[in-house]
């Protein structure tokens, strides 16, 4: 089987998403966009479609009729959302909710793709997890998941690193995304003492996140397997020697 230049996006009309889809065309690749909102417009090589990734049965229909007309043998997992709350105050709905999609919908997503890339001896899986994963105030179900997601990354990548795909994760820092920002205005005394924790003293950019996935993504990327890569500024490191 031909490797070809497709990559399915999970949620990529917009943030993080929409910035790793904009790099991987500008690198020369077609995008597969699944997200529940459209983009506010398309991009050139680049194909929406409509999808609840909550929904097993819509992955379990979607995919196959995509990947009938070509095989992906590229993937990114990025669609995820947060329900923030002290342990106390999570309830099960959120727990599910959560899980749903930032950790169910990347299994199914590549136990779906999987049989190509094994047939192609060929695959990238990246997947956005996050900082969180390490550990973060009010945000039990969110950490737990991309914990969960962290795990699986490494778990799939000692699977399939005989059929030669990489597995691989990102965990992103502070990141100026249009929802952040909304939330977070530059001169707001919280914003500045974020930026004073961050070692490069800046806000991570939807870009940053997208050149690291990129890089992942790439043909000659096969010697890297099973990472989680922090796209943080530096934070992780300097959290880790404060005193």
């Amino acid at each position: 089987m031909q490797i070809n230049n497709l990559v399915l996006i999970t949620g990529a009309s917009q943030g993080i998403g929409r910035a790793i889809a904009t790099r991987v065309i500008q690198d020369g690749y077609r995008v597969i966009n699944l997200d529940k909102k459209a983009p506010k417009s398309l991009l050139e090589g680049e194909t929406y479609h409509s999808i609840d990734l909550m929904d097993p049965q819509a992955i379990e229909e979607l995919i196959p009729k995509i990947t009938k007309q070509e095989p992906i043998l590229r993937l990114v997992n990025n669609a995820g959302f947060i329900r923030p709350g002290a342990l106390e105050n999570t309830t099960l709905d959120d727990f599910e909710a959560v899980m749903a999609l930032n950790l169910r919908a990347p299994m199914l997503l590549a136990q779906q793709l999987l049989p190509h890339m094994r047939q192609a001896k060929f695959g990238r899986i990246v997947s956005i997890a996050s900082r969180a994963a390490l550990g973060k105030e009010e945000r039990t179900v969110y950490a737990a998941s991309k914990a969960g997601l962290v795990g699986m990354t490494k778990t799939w990548a000692l699977e399939m690193a005989k059929f030669g795909i990489t597995v691989n994760a990102i965990g992103p820092g502070p990141i100026a995304t249009e929802l952040f920002t909304s939330g977070n205005p530059p001169d707001d005394p919280k914003t500045i003492k974020i930026i004073q924790n961050i070692p490069v003293q800046r806000m991570g950019q939807p870009e940053d996140v997208a050149h690291a996935v990129a890089s992942l993504l790439d043909d000659r990327a096969g010697f890297i397997t099973g990472q989680i890569h922090f796209v943080c500024g530096g934070m992780t490191v300097g959290l880790s020697n404060a005193t």
